[in-house]
């Protein structure tokens, strides 16, 4: 890893960039996260509380530790992670791994490979049967193997023995290309298919327990089922299942009745400026590649007039234009699905609404998934336009209920947001006064930076993938928009500590603060930003004097 001069440099010269300019991650603060490797040491250590706690606050805490069981993997899990790597491993698996390691090491240590180690395959070999679920040793140490080094090598072997131990060291680079774990990648995998199980489970009963969606959406939403579950979570469809189909075809009729009723007095002199404004706002969106497409540009347009003509105390805000693109990107992505799997097994609306006939067409031609990754530059003019109408007509209702939750902080002077940067600037003067009294020995001002947290809701510090995640936990959170996203913003600064206090200069630290180096992140980013930002509120939110001077 670079030093902390090197970085800085690094950042320097890339300051020198157009404002908005988004820089490459250059250290985190936090270790990346391997749960077997860290599943693995539990088992061989006990369990010891980083922080005391009272003993009248221990139910209190193992509820914090089972909220945020996946970010740092304290639970449960663990016998269940080791259970699932067993199962995906035997020994061929074992050795056929050990000799890749012999081999890499021998190659730079200057030994003579292993003769009983095989040559490199150029085609990936197919993985054997998995050993019986009884043995659990994930990983066998091969220490003993290195006996065929010269023992002036063994301390130079003593790391690369250790690490040889833990589930992660599967990963061993051959000709300057990193092989894929094999342990790793079928954990999570299994993981995955455990967790959408839930997920399927949950939403196949006759009423859904929203109580219990919340819990388990807290750490994440699969994909496939991501959709459905935004939209109870979000209240807009019923939990029972038998009320969806008549409240779907209720809502969408009711909002393009809006459309035929409001939409052409946007030419009228009392909308005009609002209409005029957000078309002018809409091209400077992201992600580019979708925004700029005609009928995305039309279905955005038609949502904000209509919620601002709808909402006459606030109106149109800029801001208000970034929150439509999670909403719609997720529902779009209900259209475009894997072939041959069932609308019933992905949980989607069209378990309680029958899929059209061009769906079911999709799906028997093969079409491929669409990611929410993938969504940014997705062909919305192959998508049908009765597909269209629902995504529409769902965006607008579910952008809705989040707005009606954070409304003040769009009414005049925007109130709302004015109360927020203040909290956050008493909450970091109490969780790191080094990083609030650096910023203010500078004159960097939290407005200066924080508005933009708050109006757009990080939707331009991070990429849209980590907003989507990030509204997974806002929509379990009890008015997660509006209270749990303080925590988030305040656990986001503090992240960049360090950067920040490597900065002696205004403009080069309001520039850092507003071009955050977030391009590459990803879930685990995510889920160690929404970790800490809960131990923050376990903290604070109910103890608000304690960040108050």
């Amino acid at each position: 890893m670079a030093s902390d001069g090197a970085r800085k440099q690094f950042w320097k010269r890339g300051s020198s960039k157009v404002p908005g300019s988004i820089q490459h991650v250059y250290g985190a603060q936090h270790p990346p996260f391997d749960p077997l490797v860290h599943g693995t040491l539990l088992k061989a250590m006990p369990k010891v509380p980083t922080t005391p706690v009272k003993a009248k606050r221990v139910s209190t805490f193992q509820e914090f530790e089972t909220n945020t069981s996946d970010a740092w993997d304290a639970g449960e899990d663990d016998d269940e992670l080791l259970a699932m790597a067993a199962e995906s491993l035997n020994t061929a698996v074992v050795m056929e791994t050990a000799h890749r390691v012999l081999r890499n090491h021998s190659q730079r240590q200057g030994c003579p490979r292993p003769s009983g180690a095989p040559e490199p395959s150029v085609e990936p070999s197919v993985e054997p049967p998995a050993a019986p679920s009884g043995d659990l040793r994930l990983v066998k140490s091969v220490s003993e193997s290195h006996a065929s080094c010269p023992e002036g090598n063994a301390s130079d072997a003593v790391p690369l023995q250790r690490s040889q131990s833990l589930p992660h060291a599967a990963s061993v680079v051959l000709g300057g290309v990193p092989e894929p774990s094999v342990l790793s990648s079928s954990a999570l995998s299994e993981r995955e298919a455990s967790r959408l199980d839930k997920f399927k489970h949950l939403l196949a009963g006759p009423n859904t327990d929203l109580e219990e969606l919340r819990k388990l959406s807290w750490s994440g939403i699969p994909k496939p089922v991501r959709a459905i579950t935004w939209k109870l979570l979000s209240g807009y469809l019923p939990a029972n299942v038998d009320r969806r189909p008549a409240t779907l075809q209720r809502k969408q009729k009711e909002y393009f009745a809006f459309i035929d009723h409001y939409y052409d007095s946007r030419k009228d002199e009392a909308h005009q400026d609002t209409y005029r404004q957000i078309h002018i706002d809409i091209p400077r969106m992201s992600p580019e590649a979708l925004i700029l497409q005609p009928k995305v540009t039309e279905i955005f347009e038609r949502i904000l007039f209509i919620w601002a003509i709808r909402h006459p105390a606030s109106g149109y805000v800029q801001g208000i234009n970034d929150l439509v693109t999670p909403f719609f990107v997720v529902f779009i992505c209900e259209y475009i699905e894997h072939a041959g799997i069932p609308h019933r097994a992905l949980g989607r609306v069209a378990d309680v609404v029958p899929p059209p006939s061009w769906a079911v067409g999709s799906l028997a031609a093969g079409h491929q998934a669409l990611d929410d990754e993938d969504a940014d530059s997705a062909d919305i003019s192959r998508v049908p336009e009765d597909a269209l109408r629902n995504v529409e007509a769902d965006t607008y209702w579910c952008m809705s209920r989040l707005l009606d939750g954070i409304q003040d902080n769009y009414t005049f002077a925007q109130p709302g947001i004015q109360m927020k940067v203040k909290m956050l600037e008493e909450l970091v003067s109490r969780i790191d006064e080094q990083v609030h009294r650096h910023l203010d020995q500078h004159e960097v001002r939290y407005l200066q930076f924080a508005f933009r947290w708050m109006n757009n809701l990080l939707m331009r510090e991070v990429p849209l993938r980590c907003t989507v995640r990030l509204w997974d936990t806002y929509q379990s959170e009890p008015e997660g928009f509006a209270n749990f996203h303080l925590y988030v913003c305040a656990a986001f600064l503090v992240r960049w500590r360090k950067e920040i206090l490597e900065e002696r200069d205004f403009q080069e630290l309001l520039l850092f603060l507003q071009n955050l180096p977030t391009a590459h992140w990803g879930d685990e980013d995510v889920s160690l930003l929404l970790a800490e930002a809960y131990r923050l509120k376990f903290a604070f939110a109910d103890a608000p004097n304690h960040y108050k001077k």
